[in-house]
């Protein structure tokens, strides 16, 4: 089963320096019928306005995932770590028993993000933060697990939860393969481009909601960058 969800039927919000679409119910948007997908509880798709951003907030239980499109975000926490994130790579925060953190954009022009929520498969850790490069080369024609939560993902940004966090950038007339395990659960949202899930077309921005699916045939009708959360 796939259902679309098209970018303009998204919960959507202005606050002057953020342009934001909910895939699921956040703030002011609520949706009984799309509070989750399984464990995914959060994909906003911000645009931020230069040298704005998120001021100090607090989280909890909570895994963080940040996927930067465009610009840069610039993170700050109560742990003392901090971290410039640039378009095409990942950062990752386990907010566990509790952290505060900032993310801003510092540069001159406008930061485009995904912001993804995971439930996490355990409480009362201590919290965590880490960021990665992902050079986009390494996924062309192919999928990368960017973040996971099984320790035999490699190179994965590590992530307290039964998922993984993958992306993919294909040219026009690519065609990639996505096995998917009986009972998990897939998100996919094209960050760019046009492409077609298993005869389902989706425009950049839009939204698949999968279950059960033993695979995916990832078709691009455009140049495409795909990216996706596997879950439980």
């Amino acid at each position: 089963m796939i259902e679309l969800r098209t970018r303009n039927e998204l919960g959507h919000a202005r606050h002057g320096w953020l342009d934001t679409r909910h895939h699921f119910s956040f703030a002011n948007y609520h949706d009984p019928k799309r509070v989750h997908w399984g464990d995914l509880r959060v994909w906003n798709d911000d645009t931020i306005a230069p040298h704005t951003g998120f001021p100090a907030h607090s989280h909890r239980e909570m895994e963080i995932i940040t996927y930067v499109r465009k610009g840069a975000i610039t993170h700050q926490d109560s742990l003392g770590n901090s971290g410039r994130t640039e378009a095409g790579d990942v950062q990752v925060m386990s907010a566990g028993t509790g952290i505060t953190h900032s993310e801003q954009n510092l540069e001159d022009t406008e930061t485009r993000i995904f912001q993804i929520w995971i439930i996490p498969n355990a409480t009362g850790l201590p919290p965590t933060w880490g960021s990665k490069p992902f050079p986009k080369a390494s996924r062309e024609g192919h999928f990368e697990i960017l973040a996971s939560g099984y320790p035999d993902d490699g190179d994965a940004l590590p992530i307290q939860a039964d998922a993984r966090v993958v992306a993919a950038n294909l040219s026009e007339g690519q065609t990639v393969t996505y096995p998917v395990e009986a009972g998990r659960k897939v998100y996919l949202v094209p960050a760019k481009g046009r492409v077609r899930v298993n005869e389902v077309l989706a425009d950049t921005g839009d939204g698949l909601a999968i279950s059960d699916e033993t695979h995916l045939t990832v078709v691009a009708e455009a140049d495409s960058e795909i990216v996706l959360v596997e879950t439980v």
